[in-house]
């Protein structure tokens, strides 16, 4: 890989079949990140990109630090650096690293909404990267990270990782992109504005509902949910709680599909802190991948491919009894005070229903649609708060 001041040569495009490939500066300035040690590749650059721009907003928004966890051009989880409490350092596997830094606690909690899509994830942090952070992705299968700097021992430890070929870059925190953006789909150039809106206390307050309170934190979590849909392939939607994401659904042809998927990642992700889940006991020696893998089939419909006979002795000290589910429905209904943010109007009130499921209490979305009555009505019926920020937030 090339490496000169305005242009990075890749090994190749999204594909192997794709070359030539590199990034550059069109204008012919220099390249505003320097790669610190690996060979980032095209889709790398992608997610780190697109995730250093999430992670950035979400520290001037919320004045936290912020990481993301992003693949394939999307979060996978995105959070600020709130203390983590005993259940959730036990389910993000992080109980036997002691107290965090809050940085780290950030990465945490966007590692941990969603493991099994943040597995060999690309990683983007708002400050210098600390040791604890770095102690912590480098038991992690992530593919990079990029922050506006590292300390050398955190750099030190990461240059470890991957037999010395981890990913890590460096950005300019104080560099500006230009306002007119471009790129090419078969031959021909699209150009447009860049997407500089700002998320803030003002974008939130026409409130259509009924119930009109929200509480400080639930209006940081309104924050954080816009801010990740901004950086999502839409249609997106995104379920917040506690200063993280818990569910991001992505580029769903439908609203109701997206709304379902990520609902179900954010039910999952409170499954997760149930008793019969923390009670596993895994054998000695299984990966944390592996837990990630046998949990998430344990929780599913599919739970006998590791309840079976000649099976389950691989993975569990102890079989498990099923978690049927009627235990699971009685468990996510204690989940309550949930952010949903949508990246464009529900245009039925469908959305609203399955929300409610996943304890959705803090609604934002553009509005906009011919049934934002039937929508409005729908969330009064639960009391919900909805805020209509009049700002559709596509992301391609």
């Amino acid at each position: 890989m090339r490496n000169d001041m305005n242009e990075i040569e890749l090994k190749y495009g999204c594909n192997p079949n794709q070359k030539p490939s590199r990034i550059y500066m069109e204008d012919g300035s220099e390249l505003p990140v320097t790669v610190l040690n690996g060979k980032p590749g095209y889709i790398n650059f992608l997610d780190a990109f697109n995730g250093w721009q999430l992670v950035k907003e979400l520290k001037e928004a919320t004045g936290l630090p912020a990481a993301a966890s992003f693949k394939h051009v999307s979060p996978a989880g995105a959070a600020v650096g709130l203390p983590l409490d005993e259940t959730l350092a036990k389910i993000y596997w992080v109980d036997d690293l002691g107290e965090l830094s809050p940085l780290a606690c950030a990465y945490a909690r966007a590692r941990g909404a969603d493991r099994m899509s943040s597995f060999g994830d690309f990683i983007a942090l708002s400050d210098v990267c600390d040791v604890d952070t770095a102690r912590l992705i480098k038991r992690e299968v992530s593919d990079g990270v990029i922050a506006p700097g590292y300390t050398e021992e955190a750099l030190a430890i990461l240059q470890e990782k991957k037999r010395g070929g981890y990913n890590v870059i460096q950005i300019d925190e104080a560099y500006t992109p230009a306002p007119v953006e471009k790129k090419q789909v078969y031959g021909i150039t699209f150009e447009q504005g860049r997407n500089e809106l700002d998320i803030n206390g003002d974008l939130l307050s026409n409130i259509v509902t009924d119930n009109k309170e929200i509480p400080a934190n639930a209006l940081i979590d309104m924050k954080i949910a816009l801010i990740t849909l901004k950086y999502t392939q839409s249609n997106s939607v995104c379920y917040v709680k506690d200063g993280q994401a818990i569910g991001i659904g992505a580029g769903q042809q439908s609203r109701i599909h997206c709304t379902r998927l990520a609902g179900s990642k954010a039910d999952n992700w409170f499954l997760r802190q149930s008793p019969q889940v923390l009670g596993l006991q895994f054998v000695d020696g299984l990966g944390r991948a592996d837990r990630d893998n046998a949990i998430d089939v344990y929780m599913g419909e599919e739970y006998m491919d590791v309840l079976a006979c000649g099976v389950w002795e691989n993975i569990f000290k102890v079989k498990p009894p099923v978690f049927t589910r009627e235990e699971k429905r009685a468990w996510l209904d204690k989940m309550q005070n949930v952010t949903l943010g949508s990246d464009a109007f529900f245009p039925f009130s469908d959305n609203i229903e399955r929300a409610h499921k996943s304890g959705v209490r803090y609604i934002a979305q553009p509005g906009g649609s011919v049934r934002d009555d039937a929508v409005i009505e729908c969330c009064n019926k639960y009391g919900m708060v909805m805020a209509f920020t009049g700002i559709r937030l596509f992301h391609h």
